[in-house]
């Protein structure tokens, strides 16, 4: 412990631009990325405040989503991308466990609200007459409430462990952002119990959600090749495929963080996967919810005034 560096002295982020032969090109490639991100989500949040049409359960889950992912991709980008400008990668004590809370209690978040998704299409489409009194609006609000609140538990749980190990050498992040694992692997102290009791709480933040979309979905697909209607089939696996497209990117960058072995993560890994559900999902679900979606495109012409042939 003789070498103890301080709980509260400055990290140093130790991002993938160090790494890139064209660290300009990549910061203005994230730049345009991170401003279709939030482009599209906003707009998305926009056209279904604006269509009455668009005033459903499954909708608001989706507002909800887009707004969950433009918080997500601003906790990390910003200061990734001023750092590169500025040529400083320091991060205080408090911004890196600040940055961390964020980022876990957002995620978490959004584990369990694709779940409360695909609640949402097993009422519609397995219950479509209790939907109205199953998938009320109190309710709707009542299940974005607990997906925030145990999201904000694992920020809570996380986050105060993670930051009071003591760091013995090198404040160095090989990271872009104050990741749990990255900054875990700094401290000089056994932290075995806690990296397993860590596995345990991301086990069940994604087994509880996985469990629930599959027994949704399983029963979704049971009620779909039940319907005598060809239309009504195509409708129902179109939505219900977008949910999915998002929910296996999501969650196959959660379960190669946070649950695969330390033998099979190299920096380098973990900063690609790391970018894929930072960045590049919250641009993704904008593009798979719209225009893979009738009524958003619908809404969306309306919105630009273009006219809908009937």
């Amino acid at each position: 412990m003789s070498n103890y560096t301080g709980q509260f002295s400055d990290f140093t982020l130790v991002g993938f631009f160090s790494q890139s032969k064209h660290p300009a090109l990549l910061a203005v490639v994230i730049f345009v990325v991170f401003l279709m991100a939030l482009s599209g989500n906003a707009l998305l949040i926009l056209l279904i405040l604006s269509d009455t049409h668009l005033h459903t359960p499954m909708y608001f889950f989706i507002s909800q989503l887009s707004l969950m992912d433009m918080m997500y991709i601003s906790v990390t980008v910003p200061k990734m991308l001023m750092d590169q400008v500025l040529g400083s990668h320091k991060i205080s004590a408090a911004a890196c466990g600040m940055q961390m809370f964020l980022y876990l209690s957002i995620g978490g978040s959004e584990f369990l609200l694709l779940a409360a998704m695909s609640y949402d299409r097993y009422v519609a489409i397995c219950h479509p007459l209790r939907y109205p009194v199953l998938m009320n609006h109190r309710i709707c609000l009542l299940l974005l409430s607990v997906c925030w609140l145990l999201g904000s538990l694992d920020g809570f749980m996380l986050t105060p462990v993670t930051m009071t190990f003591p760091i013995c050498g090198s404040r160095e992040i090989h990271h872009f952002f104050c990741e749990v694992p990255a900054v875990t692997k700094l401290s000089c102290s056994d932290t075995w119990l806690y990296e397993t009791l860590m596995y345990v709480c991301c086990v069940l933040m994604i087994l509880i959600p996985v469990t629930v979309i599959s027994g949704s979905y399983s029963s979704i697909l049971l009620t779909v090749l039940k319907m005598n209607s060809a239309e009504g089939r195509k409708k129902a696996l179109a939505t219900c495929s977008s949910h999915m497209t998002v929910v296996t990117l999501f969650y196959g960058a959660a379960v190669y963080t946070y649950m695969l072995p330390a033998s099979l993560h190299t920096p380098e890994k973990d900063m690609v996967v790391s970018v894929f559900y930072t960045i590049v999902t919250p641009l993704l679900n904008p593009l798979i919810y719209s225009f893979r979606n009738k009524n958003v495109t619908e809404a969306m012409k309306k919105l630009l005034g273009v006219s809908i042939p009937h």
